[in-house]
């Protein structure tokens, strides 16, 4: 398996971790419908929050959270109105990044209620 496959699937289980230890309710990991897919959907507080996770090795070369891109969220968006559309019963949405750094310490860093 490619290292950078590699590193994402690790950052989305400390993400889940992370949430979970914040008394968030992981609905989904890796949700997917169609041509769409969201790293982890939970639910805290009422709020359902559409997390797309970046995770990096090192923060020599820029961190994790500036390789998010305007499509990116763009594309998240998007997943999340079909995800809203197949459950409608969500009156509050939010989108989150969190961006991972393993070394040369664990660190996260979450970015709550984006926007364009």
């Amino acid at each position: 398996m490619a290292k950078h496959i590699t590193v994402g699937k690790l950052g989305e289980s400390l993400a889940v971790k992370y949430f979970q230890e914040k008394s968030y309710e992981i609905l989904h990991h890796n949700w997917r419908q169609g041509n769409w897919e969201v790293d982890i959907i939970a639910k805290k507080n009422e709020v359902l929050h559409f997390i797309e996770v970046k995770t990096k090795t090192t923060d020599h070369y820029g961190y994790p959270e500036d390789e998010v891109s305007i499509s990116k969220i763009k594309f998240l968006i998007s997943a999340a109105e079909c995800y809203v559309h197949l459950h409608p019963q969500w009156e509050r949405i939010q989108f989150d990044i969190l961006a991972i750094v393993l070394k040369p310490a664990l660190s996260f860093f979450l970015i709550e209620d984006i926007y364009l």
